[in-house]
């Protein structure tokens, strides 16, 4: 792989080699941009087949979240780590005590969290060495459970696009499909019950489907059927790439809006639901409260506040549609353009700060 060549391609700032052999670890901590602050992205731990593949995850993690933590309006660049291993077996915990001493070594460059393979406790043992770490235990001031507060992002989100596609942000009556009835789904499926919603649900855990049943009178549907249903909304809330060249031609909602992450299986299908008139909701921008509440914890975590700022993903979600329409692109092409635009901004009024400064000093001599 050429590492320097990539980096450069993609305009990253740093990759770090962490490796402690007392403890096994293997890491790579990958920062892509810290223009609008310090990089915040989790660590996740996963058996790659080789360290290349592990490289590029690192990169590509890196930079998907500069463009989440962007378009979310935070104040944070993007940055990931990985740790090369199996999380069932490999994990000790000098291990994560030495990962949170390369993270100190940063001094407050990169901020973790918690990600696939890695967990609250994972993160309070990092912070045994580190202040640099978000997702902790509640005891220590953190934000507990992203779940609830992810689900209210995408409520609101969902809101914003129904609004682009009916003229209305009223979910009282509509039909919403979910795809995966999980921790952040179920939550949302509370908000949708609660406002008059009527939900069609299914995943491959029964038990999880029944208890949608239960509580939110769901109707259930196999695996395969939730893509055909006749539905309102339909919020993919489980596996990537679910918007493909199979499911696209069975779907009947007016809008995708929901919690998983890389829904398109390719760009080109974004660009076809977009001929096809679905209000689309890009999913970095829609599921990204669970970023924003932990976020929040960076000042001393406060839920009223969290929520409050979780609450702005309506305005985000909107926003995405007025660039689609401003410069006629499909809605997740129009994400990017949102989260750059920003960076741009910031980018330009830094360089405009340090110019100033130094014909300042350039008088004071």
């Amino acid at each position: 792989m050429e590492l320097f060549s990539y980096m450069e391609k993609y305009d990253y700032e740093q990759v770090v080699i962490c490796q402690d052999k007392l403890s096994g670890l293997k890491a790579i901590i990958a920062i892509h941009d810290t223009t609008l602050g310090p990089a915040l992205g989790g660590t996740r731990m996963w058996m790659y087949e080789t360290e290349e593949d592990a490289f590029e995850d690192a990169l590509r993690l890196a930079k998907g979240m500069t463009y989440k933590n962007a378009a979310a309006g935070l104040n944070l660049g993007g940055g990931k780590t990985v740790i090369i291993g199996d999380p069932r077996k490999d994990k000790n915990e000098e291990m994560f005590r030495a990962f949170g001493r390369y993270i100190q070594g940063l001094n407050g460059r990169y901020i973790t969290a918690e990600d696939v393979g890695t967990t609250v406790q994972d993160m309070d043992i990092i912070h045994e060495e580190t202040d640099y770490v978000t997702g902790i235990s509640p005891a220590f001031g953190s934000s507990g459970n992203p779940s609830p507060v992810t689900a209210y992002g995408v409520y609101v989100g969902m809101k914003a696009a129904a609004k682009e596609a009916f003229g209305t942000d009223d979910l009282a009556g509509k039909t919403v499909a979910v795809q995966g009835v999980g921790n952040v789904a179920y939550h949302l499926c509370k908000h949708l019950h609660e406002e008059g919603a009527s939900l069609i649900v299914t995943d491959i855990n029964k038990e999880s489907v029944q208890r949608a049943v239960v509580d939110f009178g769901a109707k259930a549907v196999g695996v395969n059927d939730i893509y055909a249903v006749d539905c309102d909304i339909f919020a993919p809330c489980a596996l990537g790439a679910v918007i493909n060249d199979h499911t696209i031609p069975q779907l009947k909602a007016k809008v995708i809006a929901g919690a998983a992450n890389n829904q398109l299986k390719e760009e080109r299908h974004g660009n076809l639901i977009h001929e096809m008139g679905i209000a689309y909701a890009p999913d970095y921008v829609i599921n990204a409260g669970g970023v924003i509440n932990v976020a929040d914890e960076l000042n001393g975590y406060n839920r009223e506040r969290a929520l409050k700022k979780v609450e702005g993903i309506y305005q985000n979600v909107a926003k995405v549609f007025d660039i689609s329409k401003r410069d006629q692109i499909p809605t997740f092409l129009a994400a990017d353009r949102m989260a750059e635009e920003r960076i741009e901004r910031m980018s330009k009024s830094r360089s405009q700060f340090l110019q100033n400064g130094h014909h300042i000093l350039s008088r004071r001599k």
